[in-house]
């Protein structure tokens, strides 16, 4: 379906040039000559964007009514792109209107190629930012509310630090080991915090490789480089006005953590292949199981960048340390797998139960809803007995043969790929390494990826 912009401009002649270029290019056009007659057409059709003129009947230099037009669309029209344009060209008037919410801006005369470029992009932005919101609302009904289970004392500790800090804007570094929830936290943070109706843009960046970085994060240009055939949007500007969560975070690049910390800095970047500079304003969650003061030491991560990650460190605490956790925490991915697998009515014996908390979990909560996944598949009852907490435990060392240790590593990089069912990012966790070095052992010795 054919995406339709509405051209507001009180110059007939402006909105008949701007139709012209727009319609060549497959666009509808509809148009407005002034921000009210706008906003009653927003109200009655479905519109994708809207280019704005700044300047109508009381003055033709300050912008004022298309600024005041700009705080009613972030009120009742938010998720449409609005592109401004303008005869006289203002920075403080761009400024201004980028910051109450315009997405970018063209100079009146305007260039053909600029205009359509700036109007694709946004669409773009636009369409993905869209399925981003109904993604997350589906998850919502498929997965309920976020829910953080906190009996012990320690968490509950946690839990009043998450609260606290999720209403504002502050940045937020989650540290704690692999499978501690650290990307669970994220969300619920972001999902009480003043943008939950943006979006959370998640980015890996253990799992980014280096040429790819700057693509990923800042977006390209078509033609940017070899075999870049599209535009990309980039993860900062997928984020614009929501949150975005860099998981393992401590696995950026060295050789790119200046340009991460210049957008933290100015909330500026431009795509690979471009010359002009966009806007960002995100807040930033971050999470890591490494130690920071020895990467600074080490010189494998920027102290400058650490300091805009830490404005508040939260520290996720292993299962190990909050077992009056374990069993509501169990009970709660009883109900959960059993609702995804059909199951009803499923309970724990009091030999489960005593099997659940003395084991030490080492994989934490993610192991722990793994090994209750399988127990759910398995169980014929409606009981999970002590037989059904299938619990991998670690061979002593007087069983272990002395071999190369090249080979001892390649065959608990191939076991964890199997117990992990394919899974590199699953695999990485069981051996407590990041998924990078994971996919680096793959590769090491041969070994496929499902």
């Amino acid at each position: 379906m054919n995406k339709t912009i509405l051209v507001v401009d009180d110059d007939k002649g402006v909105r008949m040039s701007a139709s012209f270029v727009l319609s060549r290019e497959g666009y509808c056009i509809t148009e407005a000559d002034s921000p009210v007659e706008a906003l009653n057409m927003l109200g009655q059709n479905q519109i994708d964007l809207v280019l704005l003129d700044m300047n109508y009947s009381q003055d033709t230099t300050s912008g004022r009514e298309g600024l005041e037009f700009l705080q009613t669309m972030n009120r009742q029209h938010a998720d449409i792109p609005v592109v401004i344009m303008t005869a006289w060209p203002s920075v403080d008037v761009a400024v201004e209107a980028m910051k109450i919410g315009a997405k970018d801006f063209v100079e009146k005369p305007w260039k053909n190629p600029r205009l359509l470029q700036v109007v694709k992009q946004q669409l773009q932005v636009g369409s993905l930012l869209k399925e981003n919101k109904k993604l997350q609302q589906q998850n919502r009904v498929l997965q309920g509310t976020d829910i953080l289970i906190c009996e012990s004392d320690v968490m509950k500790q946690v839990f009043t630090k998450i609260n606290r800090v999720a209403m504002t804007d502050a940045s937020v570094l989650l540290t704690g080991e692999n499978g501690t929830g650290k990307s669970s936290i994220a969300k619920y943070i972001h999902s009480h915090s003043p943008r939950r109706e943006q979006g959370l843009i998640t980015v890996n960046m253990g799992a980014i490789p280096e040429s790819l970085f700057e693509s990923e994060l800042f977006g390209h240009e078509k033609g940017a480089f070899t075999d870049s055939k599209n535009e990309r949007v980039g993860r900062f500007e997928l984020a614009d006005k929501g949150t975005l969560f860099l998981d393992e975070v401590s696995e950026m690049p060295v050789e790119q953590q200046a340009k991460v910390l210049r957008v933290l800095e100015g909330g500026e970047f431009e795509r690979v292949g471009s010359s002009v500079t966009q806007c960002a304003d995100v807040r930033l969650i971050s999470a890591s199981n490494q130690d920071f003061a020895e990467l600074i030491q080490q010189k494998r991560f920027r102290q400058d960048l650490y300091y805009r990650l830490n404005t508040v460190v939260i520290r996720i605490p292993a299962l190990r340390e909050r077992g009056e956790d374990i069993i509501p925490l169990a009970e709660y991915f009883i109900q959960k797998h059993s609702q995804r697998y059909g199951r009803k009515d499923i309970v724990l014996t009091q030999e489960a139960t005593l099997k659940l908390r003395e084991y030490s979990w080492p994989g934490n909560v993610r192991e722990l809803s793994h090994v209750i996944e399988r127990a759910i598949l398995f169980c014929e009852e409606s009981k999970v007995s002590a037989d059904h907490i299938l619990i991998d435990t670690i061979s002593e060392p007087a069983q272990l043969e002395v071999q190369p240790l090249d080979e001892v590593e390649r065959r608990l990089v191939k076991q964890a790929m199997i117990k992990a069912g394919g899974n590199t990012a699953e695999a990485a966790s069981l051996l407590d390494i990041s998924t990078s070095a994971m996919y680096r052992r793959l590769e090491k010795y041969n070994i496929k990826a499902k």
